[in-house]
């Protein structure tokens, strides 16, 4: 019986490490791309387009320029 739930224990946890692995991967390969998105410029640019066009909108009392 013990053999069965030392069995048992060492399978849990290989797979609970492997999925932590996984997560891990996959939150610095996002990490990644999104960096690189913003610091390409293109995608940088249009999110400081889109603030800036807020801000002007809720200075101007919401009336379009």
């Amino acid at each position: 019986m013990l053999e069965i739930i030392e069995y048992l224990k060492a399978r849990y946890m290989s797979e609970k490490a492997q999925g932590i692995v996984e997560y891990a991967l996959i939150l610095a390969f996002v990490t990644i791309i999104a960096t690189a998105l913003i610091n390409s410029g293109g995608l940088k640019s249009s999110i400081m387009n889109v603030i800036n066009n807020v801000g002007n909108l809720l200075n101007n009392g919401g009336a379009a320029t």
